[in-house]
């Protein structure tokens, strides 16, 4: 049977939506509560209008925000690249070979190796705030490791997404056509069931703009939605697929034309950014700031992986994005949340809104300003996840 709670003396609540509380994204709501009724949210206003409840929980004059919204990472891998990036931070940079190394560990892997890293990195997130995580296959690059890496994630979230088109896998490094064949056809045939998305890394060094047409269109035929890794490393076709094809996201989004930005403002497709990745490579930043005044959706995820961004912590990545990319704290905070949400094409998560899931976060201080006010802080000190306090 389910328990109903009801959160009181909330000092700031964000619900994200501007109909319950202020006029803003945020729609924040001072001295607040939240009610919840098995895993959804039943209610929302003041906290002296409260209404009775299995269960309450005293606030005590801290801030709540709707759970954070990953919406890219790549959990499914063994083994790290600690000197990949020692290397780097001594001078080296970054390219898209290192997947390499991860694809070997990735293979040699037994699948409990797999789920316990996977499981390991879910319960470090969600210490930090998130309660809907989308990740990836593209470290094994076989038809076998591919479709056990989503079967695996498959049992941890329903946000899975192929990406058998990470890289040109090395067994097929002297015929590109001849692999992407596998991933549009016997690859994609075994990796279906178990996924929603279906990604690719359209990139120099990877896949090019034509490759990424073939891989997406036939994951479309196969019932997947698609999302692309885009203009990252350099300017290329990559956002300009994605709008043609109404991918869910552009993931990276570094390198844009105006073209690119003008596309986007006239799309669906969310511009995900990615600050750990440029944080661990000493790569230009994502402008935030041309993206919002173009009218671009934008969501922020960590973008969770051994090689380019090895955190876990949306939190981080809200003070990145607040520090060095042009964004405000409502707009971050807003990005890791509903546009998360948006990116995923979720109205049931990133919200707090009678109806949606009650994926919340109790932070430690008195508004969620303080993610990027306080940077490097563990401020999240509770979270309830479909409506059970999970940390």
């Amino acid at each position: 049977m389910s328990s109903s709670t009801v959160i009181t003396n909330i000092a700031s609540l964000v619900t994200n939506d501007p109909s319950l509380g202020d006029s803003s994204p945020l729609g924040l709501i001072r001295d607040a509560a939240v009610a919840i009724d098995g895993d959804r949210v039943a209610w929302i206003g003041e906290s002296s209008k409260a209404p009775p409840t299995d269960n309450r929980v005293d606030a005590g004059g801290r801030a709540v925000i709707p759970g954070f919204v990953d919406s890219h990472s790549h959990l499914l891998f063994a083994g790290d690249r600690t000197e990949e990036f020692n290397a780097r931070m001594s001078g080296r940079g970054y390219s898209a070979g290192g997947i390499r190394t991860t694809v070997a560990a990735t293979r040699a892997a037994t699948d409990a190796e797999l789920e316990a890293g996977l499981v390991r990195y879910l319960t470090e997130a969600l210490r930090q705030g998130t309660t809907t995580f989308e990740t990836k296959s593209g470290y094994g690059l076989t038809v076998q490791d591919e479709a056990r890496a989503l079967r695996i994630a498959s049992a941890h979230t329903e946000e899975v997404t192929y990406l058998g088109a990470h890289i040109v896998s090395p067994d097929y490094a002297d015929d590109p056509a001849a692999y992407v064949a596998l991933v549009t056809g016997e690859m994609l045939d075994a990796c279906a069931p178990y996924a929603r998305w279906i990604d690719v890394f359209c990139e120099k060094g990877a896949f090019d703009g034509d490759q990424a047409r073939a891989i997406l269109t036939a994951g479309k035929a196969k019932g997947l939605h698609p999302r692309i890794h885009a203009n990252q490393l350099s300017y290329g076709p990559g956002v300009q697929l994605a709008v043609e094809l109404d991918a869910a996201s552009a993931d990276h989004c570094t390198h844009l034309t105006d073209a690119d930005v003008d596309a986007l403002a006239n799309s669906t497709t969310v511009a995900t950014l990615l600050p750990g990745a440029e944080f661990s490579t000493r790569a230009t930043w994502p402008d935030a700031r041309r993206l919002l005044d173009a009218g671009v959706t934008v969501a922020l995820s960590t973008d969770c992986n051994p090689g380019s961004s090895f955190t876990s912590s949306v939190p981080f990545c809200v003070a990145l994005a607040v520090r060095d990319m042009g964004m405000t704290p409502d707009e971050a905070l807003w990005s890791a949340t509903a546009g998360g949400a948006q990116a995923l094409r979720r109205t049931d998560i990133g919200r707090l809104t009678p109806g949606a899931y009650a994926d919340l976060a109790l932070l430690d201080a008195p508004s969620h300003v303080h993610l990027a006010y306080r940077p490097g802080v563990p401020l999240v000190t509770g979270v309830w996840r479909r409506g059970v306090r999970m940390a």
